[in-house]
C-alpha cells in the first residue's frame, strides 16, 4: 500500500489481453460493498472486468465519470408493443381491462414484419440504454408471418430482435416462447393468436435456430419461455424444459384475477401454488408479475429462490393490481424490474412507481427500505441482483469477472447537487428521472453519450418510418 491507500482488488489478464484493455476511472462508485472513491476499473478486449482499485490515482484513464453505478438489467421486454404506447388509452367498452387491451394487440401485431420488429425493438432498446438499462431479457413471442403461417426460417422473427441488438448494443437475454393453447384445459387457440402458437416439435427447432443466429453477439444468452399456465399445457411445459438449453426460465403468471379464477376452476388451486407443487421452481426461474399471490404462496415462492418479474407502469396502466412487495421483500424474497410493454420507458420510474404503489395501499412512506436505509438504495439493489439473476447473466456489479456495464449519473443535475452515496440514487428515482443518466456502457463499449444514444438518429428515424405505416393503415 503506498501513502495513498491503493488498494487492489483482482487480477490481470495476460499479456495479449493487456493491450487491449481499457480503464475507467469513477471519483465515486457503487461497488458490491458499498460506495467507494477513486475507482480505476480495467476491462479487457471482451467487455469483461480484470480489476477494481480503489483509491487510486487518475493516470489516463480512457473513460471517467463522476459518479458510476452497475447497469440494470431489464428483467422483461415485449420490445414490439413500444409501438402501441400511448395507442390504448380510449375507452371503447362499458368494462375496459386487460383483456379488451389484449384484443388490440392482437389486431396491431397482425400489421408486423421482421423488419417492422427490427425497428420498433431498435427505438425501444435505444431508450431502455438511455434510461439506464444496459441489458433485456426479451420475452419473444411473435414468431410467425402476417398472414399467421410459419416462415421457411423458423427464426425469421427472432432475426429481427437480434437485429435491433446488434444496432443498439444492449446485452441481450432471448426468451422464444413457448405458446400452445388459448386457455385452460387445452382451449382450442383462437385465431388471432395464430403468430404465437408453436407445436413442442417447432419450438425445438426455433430454439436450435436463434441459438446458431445469436452465436456471434457478445454476451447474449438464451432460455426458454413458456408463455403462462394458460397458454402452455402441463405435458407442454414438461416438454419443452427436458430442452437442450440451459439457463433462465421466464412465464407469465397471477397477473389477473380472472387468470386466477380460472386456474382455481380447472386444476383446483391458485397458479402459484400450482406451479410450485408441479414444477422443479428454483433460481433458475422468474415469475413476471405474480402480482396475485395469498400468503402461502409468497412464503412459498420467496423460499424457491425465483425471482418475481415486476413491470409496475405496465402493471398500472393495464390494471393489474399491486403487487405485495413488502410482505415478499419480509420473507427475504428477491425482485427484478422490466418495462413489459414500453409504454413509458425508465429505471427510476418503474422503481419510483413500486415504491409508491405499496405507500398508497398501506398509507405509509419507505415502505420497501428496512430501517435506517435508502429506498432508493434498496429498490436499487434489488433491481441489480434480480435482474442479472433473471437474465442469467453475470452483470450488476462492479466487480471482477462481471460484464462492464457501467452507468454515470450527472453530478450537475439539479436532483443530485450536495448529495453523496445513497442519497444520489434517492435523487434519480424520487425526484429525477431519465435524464439524470449521463454516460453508459454495455461490455465496455460507449453507447450512450451525455444522455443520448451513439446511433439515436439513424433508429428514430427508421422507427418514425415504421410508425406512420403501422398506425395509419
Amino acid at each position: 500500500l503506498n501513502d495513498r491507500r491503493q488498494i487492489f482488488i483482482g487480477w490481470t489478464m495476460d499479456a495479449r489481453q493487456d493491450e487491449m484493455m481499457t480503464r475507467f476511472f469513477f471519483e465515486n462508485a457503487l461497488l458490491p460493498d458499498g460506495w467507494a472513491k477513486n475507482v480505476l476499473t480495467e476491462t479487457d478486449g471482451s467487455g469483461w472486468i480484470t480489476s477494481v482499485m480503489v483509491n487510486s490515482i487518475l493516470d489516463r484513464p480512457d473513460h471517467r465519470a463522476a459518479i458510476a453505478v452497475p447497469g440494470v438489467p431489464n428483467c422483461h421486454s415485449h420490445a414490439f408493443q413500444r409501438a402501441m404506447a400511448g395507442l390504448a388509452e380510449f375507452r371503447s367498452q362499458s368494462v375496459d381491462s386487460f383483456w379488451t387491451w389484449r384484443d388490440l394487440m392482437y389486431r396491431f401485431v397482425d400489421k408486423l414484419t421482421p423488419e417492422d420488429l427490427a425497428a420498433i425493438a431498435a427505438q425501444a432498446y435505444m431508450e431502455m440504454l438511455e434510461a439506464g438499462f444496459t441489458a433485456v431479457a426479451e420475452f419473444h413471442y411473435l414468431h410467425h408471418a402476417p398472414d399467421r403461417r410459419p416462415f421457411d426460417d423458423v427464426g425469421e422473427m427472432s432475426g429481427g430482435i437480434i437485429q435491433a441488438v446488434q444496432q443498439t448494443g444492449i446485452g441481450l437475454t432471448l426468451l422464444p416462447v413457448f405458446y400452445e393453447c388459448s386457455g385452460f384445459g387445452s382451449m382450442v387457440p383462437d385465431p388471432a393468436q395464430g403468430r404465437f402458437v408453436n407445436t413442442l416439435h417447432r419450438y425445438g427447432q426455433l430454439i436450435e435456430r436463434t441459438l446458431s443466429m445469436m452465436k456471434d453477439l457478445p454476451d447474449a444468452v438464451m432460455g426458454l419461455a413458456p408463455h403462462s399456465l394458460r397458454a402452455v399445457t402441463p405435458e407442454g411445459l414438461n416438454g419443452m424444459l427436458s430442452l437442450p438449453c440451459a439457463g433462465a426460465i421466464h412465464i407469465h403468471i397471477a397477473e389477473q384475477v380472472r387468470e386466477v379464477d380460472e386456474c382455481l376452476a380447472w386444476y383446483g388451486a391458485r397458479p402459484v401454488a400450482w406451479l410450485l407443487d408441479n414444477f422443479p421452481v428454483d433460481e433458475r426461474w422468474c415469475l413476471v408479475h405474480a402480482t396475485h399471490l395469498d400468503r402461502m404462496e409468497i412464503r412459498q415462492l420467496a423460499n424457491s429462490g425465483a425471482v418475481v418479474g415486476l413491470c409496475p407502469i405496465t402493471e398500472a396502466n393495464l390494471g393489474d393490481g399491486i403487487f405485495e412487495a413488502v410482505s415478499f421483500f419480509d420473507q427475504g424474497g428477491l425482485i427484478g424490474i422490466g418495462s413489459d410493454s414500453n409504454i413509458a420507458i425508465g429505471v427510476a420510474d418503474e422503481l419510483r412507481l413500486l415504491e409508491y404503489s405499496q405507500r398508497l395501499r398501506d398509507h405509509g412512506r419507505n415502505r420497501l427500505a428496512a430501517e435506517g436505509q435508502s429506498s432508493g438504495r434498496t429498490l436499487f439493489d434489488h433491481a441489480l441482483k434480480g435482474g442479472a439473476k433473471a437474465g442469467d447473466r453475470r452483470s450488476g456489479r462492479i466487480e471482477v469477472g462481471y460484464r462492464a456495464d457501467f452507468v454515470s449519473l450527472d453530478q450537475d443535475h439539479p436532483d443530485l447537487l450536495s448529495r453523496q452515496g445513497d442519497a444520489w440514487l434517492d435523487g434519480w428515482i424520487f425526484a429525477g428521472g431519465n435524464n439524470v443518466v449521463k454516460d453508459v456502457w454495455v461490455g465496455g463499449r460507449h453507447v450512450v453519450r451525455d444522455g443520448l444514444h451513439f446511433a439515436r438518429n439513424g433508429i428514430a428515424l427508421e422507427y418514425a418510418k415504421i410508425l406512420s405505416r403501422i398506425v395509419t393503415s
